[in-house]
């Protein structure tokens, strides 16, 4: 007897439309994405290795549904993937996300990432740009909206905001979002922000360099430091933050000027590292809608780039996402939330071990591989 699946994984996506002629599905959505979400778990990075996965893995598969025609091809996978809707698709991924999340107030990083091989010369596509969301505590993505560049991630991190939960959370951007815009749609959605502030934005970037560098007479900044060391290198990094911020939103001498929802301080993060002999030196500013210590300030900054350690790098070295040849239709955005999805699974999954070993002990014990399916690994 056919045990149910869980309902906090495939249940959530009973609401994708079957793109397909009824009279023509051989084989049913559910079983075509479960496939493809177990064998990307257990080391699968293509449709080929998918469904080569899937032929030796007929029995475990029928531990959820009856596959009464076997495993799709291929072809028959990367098609059914091309023409999914990826938004509804999306929103079914976001709606479990929920069940996953603690409810307690997050650290939100939101960056871009591009599958450098998902274009298509021939027929003028770009390569798929993605904008994820990233829990840097709880380490799973909390949602995805696709872009076809890097320039367009002014346009589709709103809609991004649009669909998350954002009370109690604090959301870093890195400059490309540092817009109006978006740190008015984070305080909409109960949420506060932390944007970097580079040379897009030349004359708020001067004013705010002169104010750390040459400040007025009774300005106040308060300051923190930390050293550490890995691989050879030494990084110092000297935190500063200034709650002095009522001459950014009066009314000042230029047409335009941006003005920060709720701005409530600015920071800088000066940046010093030492390795074999060289010094290395940078300077970042931030504008942030929330009054932090320069110790929490520093936590926050440098938990931003988790999701470039830990979600894009993962991507990339252990989903192998930039070698993906996908270039059909909606299979490179759809296939990128079924990699998301895993990702989340094997965040979760015991032992903790590198994504790779899970990966790899998934492949090995179909009894292990269940439980992350399952969410009780």
């Amino acid at each position: 007897m056919l045990q149910p699946v869980d309902r906090s994984i495939l249940s959530h996506f009973a609401a994708l439309k079957d793109p397909r002629q009824c009279a023509k599905v051989l084989y049913p959505l559910r079983e075509i994405l479960l496939l493809a979400l177990a064998a990307t778990i257990a080391g699968a990075d293509d449709f080929v290795e998918v469904t080569l996965w899937g032929e030796q893995h007929q029995a475990f598969l029928r531990r959820f549904f009856p596959y009464a025609l076997g495993i799709p091809s291929h072809d028959t996978m990367c098609d059914v993937f091309a023409a999914i809707d990826p938004e509804l698709f999306r929103v079914c991924f976001q709606d479990w996300v929920k069940d996953l999340r603690d409810g307690a107030p997050e650290l939100i990083a939101i960056d871009g990432k591009t599958s450098r091989r998902s274009h298509d010369r021939a027929k003028g596509r770009k390569p798929l740009h993605m904008v994820s969301a990233w829990a840097t505590g709880q380490r799973i993505v909390l949602g995805q909206q696709a872009c076809e560049e890097k320039s367009n991630e002014i346009t589709a991190i709103p809609l991004l905001l649009k669909n998350l939960d954002l009370k109690g959370a604090l959301v870093t951007i890195d400059a490309m979002g540092t817009q109006t815009k978006i740190a008015q749609a984070i305080r909409d959605g109960g949420g506060d922000y932390v944007l970097s502030l580079k040379e897009n934005w030349p004359a708020t970037y001067a004013e705010v360099d002169m104010l750390f560098n040459d400040p007025p007479a009774g300005t106040v900044f308060e300051r923190h430091q930390t050293v550490d060391g890995c691989n050879g290198r030494i990084a110092t990094r000297r935190h500063t933050v200034c709650y002095d911020v009522d001459w950014m939103m009066s009314d000042r001498r230029y047409p335009g000027e941006p003005k920060f929802p709720g701005l409530a301080m600015i920071g800088r993060v000066q940046t010093e590292v030492e390795r074999g002999g060289k010094i290395e030196y940078e300077t970042r500013y931030y504008l942030c809608s929330i009054r932090m210590t320069a110790e929490l300030f520093g936590q926050a900054v440098r938990g931003h780039w988790g999701i470039e350690n830990r979600l894009h790098w993962v991507l990339d070295v252990v989903f192998r996402e930039d070698l993906a040849r996908l270039r059909s239709g909606n299979a490179p955005a759809n296939m990128a939330i079924v990699r998301h999805t895993a990702l989340n699974l094997l965040s979760r999954a015991k032992p903790i071990t590198s994504f790779k070993n899970r990966r790899k002990r998934a492949g090995w014990n179909t009894d292990y591989l269940e439980a992350i399916i399952r969410g009780a690994a």
